[in-house]
């Protein structure tokens, strides 16, 4: 069945994987179906909040830990029906492990550490893997770290290939405290919070009248 022409395109959610010293782009991976909710959280970051100390009470010692959650929908069902040949082959093996490998170090790093240690090494350097972005949409592109990861598979082909399943991922926004102002990570963050601090300037003021007083004592 063809789109009608004049339907809006539809945007989809997804990671994008660059290299973190670079920024060239290494993988794009594309949500099927948008979640339908994204739960965000955020630590306050302020100075002398435990204290009590007034002359601090005001001050942000920087961005607040910002965390997302979102859980997305992966269905074979219609490649399957198209007789899609990857599909009947192995299912949604594919689309699950490039985003299980998010959250691996790689083959050849795990086997350079074990010549490395094997050879009487006595520094093991962990894995430094791609900078991971979280895009949902042109006005919310983020770095992040994948901090929660969960798959449920709720149906299988005759093979044992997983063709329906449900994906869970917790992320936390990588801000300048993490990455530094001067890394592909820390400009991408300075770019997200900008996108905020154009949007809330566009939020319409209220009035004092809409809240039922007529000014602040």
């Amino acid at each position: 069945m063809s789109t009608f022409p004049g339907s809006p395109r539809l945007l989809k959610g997804g990671i994008v994987l660059l290299d973190p010293i670079s920024g060239a782009v290494l993988r794009v991976i594309g949500l099927q179906y948008n979640p339908d909710t994204l739960t965000r959280s955020f630590q306050i970051k302020g100075v002398g909040q435990e204290s009590g100390d007034r002359l601090e009470a005001l001050r942000l010692k920087g961005p607040p830990a910002e965390t997302i959650k979102v859980e997305a929908e992966i269905d074979a069902t219609d490649q399957l029906e198209a007789a899609d040949s990857q599909a009947t082959q192995v299912g949604l093996h594919p689309v699950l492990a490039a985003l299980e490998t998010l959250v691996y170090p790689t083959s050849t790093q795990l086997q350079a550490n074990n010549s490395a240690a094997s050879s009487g090494s006595l520094e093991i350097v962990a894995a430094e893997a791609p900078l991971t972005v979280f895009v949902f949409g042109p006005k919310r592109i983020a770095p992040v770290r994948i901090t929660e990861f969960s798959i449920t598979e709720e149906a299988f082909d005759v093979a044992l290939n997983p063709i329906r399943a449900k994906v869970s991922l917790g992320m936390r926004v990588l801000t300048i405290d993490d990455v530094g102002f001067d890394e592909k990570g820390g400009s991408l963050f300075m770019a997200y919070l900008q996108a905020k601090e154009q949007l809330s300037a566009q939020n319409k003021a209220g009035t004092f009248g809409a809240l039922g007083i007529t000014g602040i004592p």
